[in-house]
């Protein structure tokens, strides 16, 4: 007996070639979804690739500004130490010479006063922090001394500790108040003092800015953008805590000038 073959009625065959017609067309149309899919997910990896070389870069040049400001602070801190380191060394010198060729204390006056005149150039010409309070004092020492007020050894005792203040205030942190002169107004206002190379001030109405050289005079401008304004105030909150240590981003206000600091 052979076999009979199986067919479909045309009209059934028909009808599954209808149904698969869609099927095949939606499988298409996934395909070519799935296709837009990738090439868009390439396109926004390939962005991000390119976004991540470009922040990698600025980061290695922030770091390189970071290491020339540290560098430069550094440098300065170590010139305005050796400026003071010297003046101490001169006047030790000198009183153990006097000392020991047993002079009088009129042959010690004008090695103090040498010494004051040197110590004073010094502080004018540094950060204007306290200025007028500092050389006043030296400005009173002087003229104890020009008088006989004060014997050379009660002078150059103080003297030394004139001398140790100076060295104390270099590697200082510290909020302190102050007078500046902000817009045309003296006023009073918290200064912020990193050491004797940066400062930075807060005036009572919330104001903040740097403290910066223009020229031969100190210029106290309030800061320009609202970002650095951060940077300052959170240097602020931080000497207000207590936190003397640890990495804060500043707006760059490294002094320029001449005199004892840089």
């Amino acid at each position: 007996m052979s076999p009979r073959r199986f067919r479909l009625p045309r009209a059934a065959a028909t009808l599954l070639s209808c149904a698969l017609l869609p099927l095949g067309a939606q499988a298409a149309d996934q395909a070519d979804q799935l296709a837009q899919q990738l090439i868009t997910l390439r396109a926004e990896v390939e962005s991000l690739n390119a976004e991540l070389a470009i922040v990698r870069e600025e980061n290695r040049t922030a770091m390189a500004g970071l290491s020339a400001q540290k560098a430069e602070l550094e440098a300065s801190l170590a010139r305005q130490q050796l400026t003071l380191r010297q003046v101490r060394d001169n006047l030790n010198e000198r009183e153990t010479a006097a000392a020991d060729a047993g002079v009088a204390s009129d042959v010690l006056q004008p090695i103090l006063l040498s010494a004051i005149d040197r110590l004073d150039g010094f502080i004018a010409g540094g950060l204007p922090f306290k200025q007028e309070e500092r050389r006043a004092g030296l400005k009173e020492l002087r003229d104890q001394i020009e008088t006989g007020k004060l014997p050379a050894s009660r002078a150059a005792n103080r003297l030394w500790a004139f001398l140790e203040d100076e060295f104390r205030l270099t590697r200082d942190n510290a909020i302190q108040r102050q007078t500046i002169h902000l817009d045309g107004e003296t006023m009073l206002a918290d200064v912020a003092k990193l050491g004797t190379v940066m400062m930075f001030f807060r005036t009572d109405d919330q104001r903040v800015g740097t403290v910066r050289r223009a020229g031969g005079d100190w210029q106290f401008a309030v800061a320009s953008d609202e970002a650095s304004a951060d940077r300052i105030r959170g240097l602020f909150d931080a000497l207000d805590k207590q936190i003397r240590q640890g990495f804060f981003e500043l707006p760059n206000a490294l002094l320029v000038g001449t005199g004892g600091a840089r």
